[in-house]
Parts: structure tokens; sequence; C-alpha cells
């Protein structure tokens, strides 16, 4: 038997059992080839009571032959069940690390998922708005680059007590992750292609947000936000997808003529790819960034869309829409923030910038989906999150501007909606 397995049998395949095999050869080597010490001294050697010629007992193996039967025995049982064992199933690779392997080798192509072309194009993006608000500002954004446990990350640009901007952010976020049961229920509502029947399923999420906070209470605050989202199947593949985002003006004190550059820009973007989306985002926009508590809107608007997704247009065309979007926005807020940022003003003009800036906080603390979701993904970076809070704010008791000002006059838009378009 020993013979039919030796010429089968190799170290280099049973690492387990290699350190084993190797004290046995040290113990036989120690006890067989090499002598112990005598007790007393070695013939001839001082203080050695053995006479010359007096007969050593032997050391050698003990029973040599019931012991190589033994590991004949076992050998045999270790390779028979290294041959009838199933082969351990490896999981399957999570869709942040087929992306991150995509990434390695081939780069971002026209032809990547739409995941990582996304995600190139909001990087890109975030670039060329920090360079050129950085050239309004005189001041250098605080760049924090973090990941995620799960796969993922961030950047985080942001200003704070610079020249012309009290508080300004432009971060990006990159998201894998799993979205529980009571969450594909959920999302099920506004995408019938989400699997029903499954437990947990993974998702991607990739979106720009920024939100800028002028010191000068002339200029007004502007926000904006355009994301991606997606579920993927078991192998990889996209499952569901969408995309969603907008922009809006929150001035303290209100330039009509600030307000029709900023919306006919945004109009003009929307009419290239669908005639329709301006109004509709536009009243879409007037609803959602809307104190209900107040009864007033956070500002005088823009565009807002989400759920964006196949049954509005195929995923390319919806994608161009988002692009054209976003790079809208240098020129339509760069004119409004270099006519307003020297503007003078007076302390009573500056509290009345930080009573609205505690409404912008309310809308934000209060009824903003995307704070909200944010705050309760696992491992969230928090201080992303609230990076669009301003510095400072106020909450003034029963404050009510005078009849017939200037702030009265913003208040009585931010009630009724305007066209400005």
């Amino acid at each position: 038997m020993s013979a039919i397995i030796r010429p089968h049998l190799r170290l280099s395949s049973l690492p387990k059992f290699r350190p084993r095999l190797y004290q046995q050869i040290r113990q036989r080597r120690a006890y067989g080839d090499i002598k112990p010490p005598h007790p007393r001294g070695a013939p001839g050697q001082l203080g050695s009571t053995e006479q010359p010629g007096q007969r050593q007992p032997q050391y050698g193996v003990w029973a040599p032959k019931t012991r190589i039967a033994v590991g004949v025995v076992f050998i045999g049982a270790m390779i028979y069940s290294m041959m009838t064992e199933e082969p351990s199933k490896l999981d399957a690779p999570s869709i942040a690390e087929r992306d991150l392997l995509a990434k390695r080798e081939n780069g971002v192509t026209e032809n990547s998922p739409m995941r990582l072309r996304m995600e190139e194009f909001i990087k890109e993006q975030q670039k060329e708005i920090v360079a050129e608000l950085e050239q309004v500002d005189g001041k250098k954004f605080r760049i924090d680059t973090w990941t995620r446990e799960n796969g993922g990350g961030g950047i985080s640009s942001v200003l704070q007590d610079g020249n012309v901007f009290e508080k300004a952010g432009v971060n990006i976020s990159i998201v894998y992750g799993t979205l529980p049961r009571p969450a594909i229920e959920k999302m099920r509502v506004n995408h019938k292609a989400i699997d029903p029947d499954v437990q947990s399923l993974e998702f991607f999420a990739a979106g720009l947000s920024m939100v800028l906070h002028p010191l000068n209470p002339m200029a007004p605050t502007v926000h904006l936000n355009y994301r991606y989202f997606e579920t993927a199947n078991p192998d990889g593949s996209s499952n569901a997808w969408w995309f969603g985002g907008g922009t809006d003006l929150t001035p303290s004190y209100l330039f009509d003529e600030d307000a029709i550059h900023f919306h006919k820009t945004i109009k003009d973007t929307c009419d290239k790819h669908d005639k329709s989306y301006y109004p509709r985002f536009k009243t879409w926009c007037d609803k959602y960034f809307y104190n209900k508590h107040r009864g007033e809107a956070r500002g005088v608007g823009g565009i807002f869309f989400d759920d964006l997704d196949e049954h509005e247009k195929d995923q390319e065309n919806t994608f161009a829409f988002a692009q054209s979007c976003l790079k809208a926005f240098l020129p339509s807020y760069i004119p409004i923030i270099t006519k307003r940022k020297d503007m003078p003003y007076t302390e009573k003009e500056k509290e009345w910038q930080q009573i609205r800036r505690g409404r912008y906080v309310e809308f934000n603390l209060v009824h903003d989906r995307g704070t909200a979701f944010g705050l309760n993904t696992p491992s969230a970076r928090v201080e992303s999150i609230l990076m669009s809070l301003p510095l400072t704010a106020q909450w003034r008791y029963m404050y009510e501007p005078e009849k017939g000002s200037r702030e009265q006059r913003l208040v009585d838009v931010l009630r009724e909606p305007k066209e400005w378009v």
C-alpha cells in the first residue's frame, strides 16, 4: 500500500502536515543518530564512573514498524478526504470589487458601466468648479479625500472664512452598499424593475453636492446637486437605475435680474434636451424646496427632478441631460456673485441675512430627503453631509420685516413663487 501512495504524496500539497513530518524527522535524528550525553560523563572524562570497555546502551526509534503502519493509514485517510471533500464555494465579487478591477485593467471609457462614467464626470466637474471659485474668492479650498469600508469614498472641498464666501462646499460622494428589504419595497414604488422577491440588493450611488454661502447679504446662496443611483444583479449587471438633481437660488435681498439670469440659463440648458423639462422641473423645485411649517419657499427656485429612469428616456440621453445641467452652473452663478460680492451693506441687512439663513437650516434639517438619506447611510461622513449648513445663522423670536421694505418683498415672493422666464 505504501508503494502505491508514495509516488502521489507531495509535501508541497500538504502544508498543514509539513511541520509535523519535520518534527518527526528531527526526533528520529536526535534519538537515533546522535547519542545523548551520559549523565555521569563520557568514558575517560573527569567524573565518569564507566569503566573502559564497558558496553553502552543503544538508543533508537521506539516501535518503528508500528509507527510506519500508523503513518501510512493516516496519510491514506487524509488523501481520501481531500479527494472526496466538496470544494468550498467562494463568494461572488461585489460590484465595488468589480468596478475597482475594471478601472485598474481598462480605465474608464464610453463602454464602461454608467457607475464609473458618472464617477469620473463628477470628479472632473468638481475640479473645474473649485478652481473657478478659488479665482473669485482668492483663497484655496481645503481638500479631504476619504474612503468607505464597503467601497467608494469621496472628496470634500470646503472653504471657510474666505474673502467672498463665508462657507462654501463642493463635495462628491461614491457609495457602495446593500439595501435591506424595507428599502427595496419603498423604492419599488417608483422603480418596478427592482426584483420584489430578494431580501437584499447591492446598490451604487454617486453625486456632486454644492452649497455656497457668501459673506455679502446682497449675494445669494446657491445650491446644486446631481446624482446617479443604481441597483445591481448578483452578476454585477444593472438592475434598476435613475438620475436626479437640480439647482436653486436663495437670496436674502432680491434682485430680479439675478433671478431672471439664473432661470434663463437653466431653461436654455433644459430646452436643448426636452422643452417640457424646464416647466416641469421648475414647478417640482418650487414644491420641493418649501418650508411647510413657515408657508414659504426656501428661495426663488430653479429646477429639481428625481427618479429619471428608462420610463423617461434611455440612459445615455438622461446622462447627457445631467451633464449639461451640471456644466451650466458656472455660467448661471458666476456673473451674479461677481456683481454682488463687493456691494456695500449695513448691519441691519447683515442681520436679515442671518435670519434668512435660519430658514435655510430649517429646511435642510427638517424636510430635505438628501440630508436624511445621507445621515441614515451606514458609515456616513457626517461632516460632509452637514457641509450645506451656513457658518452663522439667527433665530429671532416673532421677527417680522417692515411693511413695504425690501425684506418684506422677498417674503411676498417666497410665499407666491414667480415665473421668471
